[in-house]
């Protein structure tokens, strides 16, 4: 992936919340009816007519991810989003379900997260990796993404991408900090 390229046409499958309650961790305790529908969300609907930032990661709940990534962005949300930027989304090789439970764990409050359970779209921007070392299978490398109409205006990755089916896991470039210091030159 590089700079002045289309994001890819897909559709993400998403499982949401049709009764209006807030989205708790025990969501059907009592038996009553399932408050939950699936919803497809054409990658159109997120990027088209938006500037966003974008960060893959290997998995949900996985350290790295976790512990630094996504906490990292929730904390830099508001100053990222006061710099020209409409919306901030996590994106990994994750199921709806998976993606939601950690939304919650994380009790994250302003970053979305964008399922890519079948690494359709993961696929298509050339960062599918196979990390069998770690049991994992078929995840994203780690990268992050300035989107502005669809297009790619700055992409960040780590390093060792082709090194994938080792236990490396950089983790450096795709920090948050680097991502808002980059909007901040763009002002």
């Amino acid at each position: 992936m590089r700079e002045g390229v289309q994001i890819p046409e897909v559709d993400f499958k998403y499982r949401v919340r049709t009764d209006g309650k807030p989205i708790t961790f025990v969501d059907n305790a009592n038996g009553d009816a399932n408050p939950f529908e699936w919803k497809t969300v054409p990658t159109s609907d997120i990027f088209n007519g938006k500037r966003v930032v974008v960060f893959s990661l290997p998995g949900a709940f996985t350290p790295t991810c976790s512990t630094y990534q996504v906490p990292g962005f929730e904390e830099l949300y508001d100053q990222i989003r006061n710099l020209d930027v409409d919306e901030v989304y996590v994106i990994s090789v994750n199921d709806t379900f998976v993606m939601r439970k950690w939304m919650i764990d994380q009790d994250v409050k302003n970053i979305k997260f964008i399922p890519d359970g079948a690494g359709e779209f993961t696929q298509m921007m050339g960062m599918l990796v196979c990390k069998p070392v770690q049991g994992f299978g078929n995840r994203s490398w780690r990268y992050a993404m300035v989107v502005k109409n669809g297009v790619v205006e700055k992409f960040f990755e780590e390093p060792g991408r082709n090194n994938a089916s080792n236990d490396n896991d950089p983790y450096g470039e795709t920090d948050p900090k680097k991502v808002l210091e980059y909007l901040k030159t763009v002002v």
